[in-house]
């Protein structure tokens, strides 16, 4: 046995695998281990948290059998696609019967026949998920790979099994999987799928929003996820997918005054704070927090360019994109709209004397998201100026510590007044209304502004020295 064959038979030193073999010999069918699962093993990327074994024959039927062979209760069968599922020791497996494709021109979902494991291997997108490895007896652990998926995987490139416009048209979800490949793998997509995908991107509009957003989630939490975005602008997926991100590319020119590409300087930002989180919600506010720029770019003479309040616009911005991608409509999407509303802030306290007043509001602000915002505002600081970015970056320490010292201080993250607008109306023999609300922010902004500590003895006694102000009391 050669040393590659005795390699790949290692892959498959588990004991679902051997129960396969078994049971493959027993019904006189074959089945495969292929897909991603194999693509993996070869890039030595870790455990496989899934795996996709294809079958001669009732895929179901052999998910159900082996199972029983496990002692594993609970198969989930999935009639329409032909397949079943189960999890054994936190691995989830997969299983088909090999089969063939065809493809309606408006729908991505393929009508299905029987076919052969040649068959199931030329449908696959890319060659590199076209390797199979065999469960069968006398053959245990051999490699089928009729496209070359192997080299194609030790040079780093990507290709598909058939002509390119054929696989993107026939499913068009392919060339964001491309892309997000070539994002996760640091892979090159070769120049003829490249040309397919442009000829082709406009296909995309029949894939789901929830299936391009698992693809665009996936990009975003690569090592370097410019790569994939600046595909997605190269081959004109992304004016259709995310025409709010494409707007921002290019820059104008007035009076020989031009300002910074603010679709690459997004990227420049995504990439930097991908260094130092893993947040994905993050990293999202990190690639929306300029979305407001476009709407906001304005040329003033004697100022130049100027983006006032394009935090805010891109704020309002953020909801309808999410709402667009069937993204989460929940504190997830309420965290990314507050970090790209507060992404201003610390630049602002940088550029200015940092006062406990400034820091107490921004604590108050962010709360417990002060921390994911000081990352963001780090990572936006994509000069090319050395000395100014070193400056600025040792400012934001000092900003930080100042943080520290004035939340361990005055304890304002998550701030509420000593005082409830109830207690305001039970002291002060007061109805609801304006006064309530009037004497509360007065009390909360006083203790931001450092007039009196956040205690409760110091807010009732203000409370009544607004109240007499105010003419409630005497």
């Amino acid at each position: 046995m050669s040393k590659e064959s005795k390699t790949y038979k290692s892959a498959l030193k588990r004991k679902v695998f051997e129960e396969a073999k078994a049971l493959s010999e027993q019904k006189g069918i074959k089945s495969y281990v292929i897909g991603g699962f194999v693509r993996d093993f070869v890039l030595k990327r870790g455990n496989a948290k899934d795996v996709d074994i294809v079958v001669d024959g009732n895929g179901i039927e052999f998910a159900r059998e082996l199972a029983k062979r496990l002692k594993v209760s609970n198969v989930a069968i999935y009639k329409s696609f032909g397949t079943a599922m189960f999890k054994y020791r936190g691995i989830e497996y997969e299983f088909v019967g090999a089969r063939k494709e065809s493809y309606r021109y408006n729908s991505r979902n393929p009508k299905v026949s029987r076919g052969s494991i040649e068959d199931d291997q030329v449908r696959r997108d890319f060659t590199m998920n076209a390797i199979a490895l065999s469960l069968n007896k006398g053959e245990f652990g051999k490699l089928i790979d009729p496209f070359n998926g192997l080299q194609d995987i030790k040079n780093k490139i990507i290709r598909t099994p058939l002509d390119p416009e054929i696989t993107f048209s026939d499913d068009p979800l392919r060339m964001m999987r491309a892309i997000r490949f070539a994002t996760q793998l640091n892979f090159v997509i070769v120049p003829e799928l490249i040309e397919a995908i442009s000829k082709t991107k406009q296909r995309i509009t029949i894939v789901s929003q929830e299936r391009i957003h698992i693809e665009l989630n996936k990009i975003i939490l690569s090592t370097k996820p410019s790569i994939g975005f600046k595909l997605l602008k190269n081959t004109g997926l992304l004016k259709i997918i995310f025409p709010e991100l494409d707007n921002l590319a290019g820059i104008d020119v007035v009076n020989g005054v031009a300002h910074k590409d603010t679709f690459y300087h997004s990227l420049k930002v995504l990439d930097r704070l991908a260094e130092n989180s893993d947040n994905l919600w993050l990293r999202w506010a990190a690639l929306l927090h300029d979305i407001g720029k476009q709407h906001t770019k304005k040329f003033i003479e004697g100022q130049g360019w100027t983006f006032y309040a394009h935090n805010y616009v891109g704020e309002k911005m953020v909801p309808k994109i999410f709402s667009r991608f069937k993204l989460p409509q929940n504190e997830k999407m309420r965290f990314v709209k507050k970090i790209v509303s507060l992404h201003m802030r610390p630049i602002a306290l940088v550029e200015e004397q940092v006062t406990d007043s400034a820091i107490r509001r921004l604590l108050f602000e962010a709360g417990d998201d002060i921390d994911d915002l000081m990352t963001l505002c780090e990572a936006d600081i994509t000069s090319g100026n050395e000395a100014l970015v070193k400056k600025y970056l040792n400012n934001f320490k000092q900003v930080r510590q100042k943080l520290k010292e004035v939340e361990e201080k005055d304890a304002l993250r998550n701030f509420q007044p000593p005082i409830s607008g109830n207690e305001i109306m039970k002291l002060l023999k007061l109805k609801p209304g304006k006064e309530v609300g009037i004497i509360k922010n007065a009390i909360k902004d006083a203790i931001l502004d450092g007039k009196i500590p956040n205690q409760y003895k110091e807010a009732r006694e203000y409370m009544y020295e607004l109240a007499r102000k105010l003419k409630i009391i005497s």
